[in-house]
């Protein structure tokens, strides 16, 4: 016998947030952060989820401000740059990823670091104003911060630090937590990735939902 499933997938999209709605734990999530936090539990197939994500700074509105005003993505991985859905963003928003520039490699080498911490500082151009989106390296976060100490270092408007791993990952959501100073998105532990990262920008840009 054939097996009989959903096939209309609008329908499977409305479910999956029904169930998410049902069974996650929203209740003190504002309504923007909320629609955000649907969007991540939805990518990471986890309604647990939802006790690992955190807001702060009136982050979504900010990062939506930003990127109405045309702001540009930044971002860690081409996992993350390349999941965003363009025709989600506001104002035709650059979405940048310096991890595969010519110049990292060398640079790295240079700077004793990883390749994804060597590629944030090629942000510097870009990162006034900008929306960060972190959902890989943890050393990328850490590095961020690093030059976010420097009083002339230029300030986002918000980021989205979601890296995912065993080593450093949950120490460096924890030390952007620590910096109140910036909006912030993160999930807490180890738990997150360049999907949930995705799911955030996208609910971010798209107020529809």
């Amino acid at each position: 016998m054939p097996h009989v499933y959903e096939m209309d997938g609008p329908a499977i999209y409305r479910e999956s947030f029904s169930i998410i709605r049902r069974e996650a734990e929203l209740e003190r999530f504002a309504p923007e952060e909320e629609q955000v936090a649907v969007r991540m539990i939805h990518a990471a197939g986890l309604v647990e989820l939802a006790a690992h994500i955190h807001f702060r700074g009136d982050a979504v509105n900010r990062a939506r401000a930003a990127l109405e005003q045309g702001a540009p993505i930044l971002c860690d991985a081409r996992m993350v740059s390349e999941g965003i859905t363009r025709k989600r963003l506001p104002a035709d928003n650059a979405v940048i990823c310096t991890l595969h520039d010519e110049r990292v490699l060398d640079m790295a080498r240079q700077m004793g670091n990883t390749r994804s911490a060597t590629a944030v500082e090629l942000w510097r151009p870009y990162l006034e104003g900008a929306v960060v989106a972190i959902g890989n390296a943890p050393t990328a976060l850490f590095h961020l911060l690093n030059m976010l100490e420097a009083p002339d270092c230029p300030r986002p408007a918000a980021i989205i630090g979601c890296p995912v791993g065993f080593v450093g990952a949950a120490e460096s959501k924890d030390a952007l937590w620590a910096n109140d100073s910036i909006p912030s998105c993160i999930v807490r532990g180890r738990l997150g990735g360049s999907a949930v990262t995705v799911a955030a920008i996208n609910a971010i840009a798209d107020r529809s939902e």
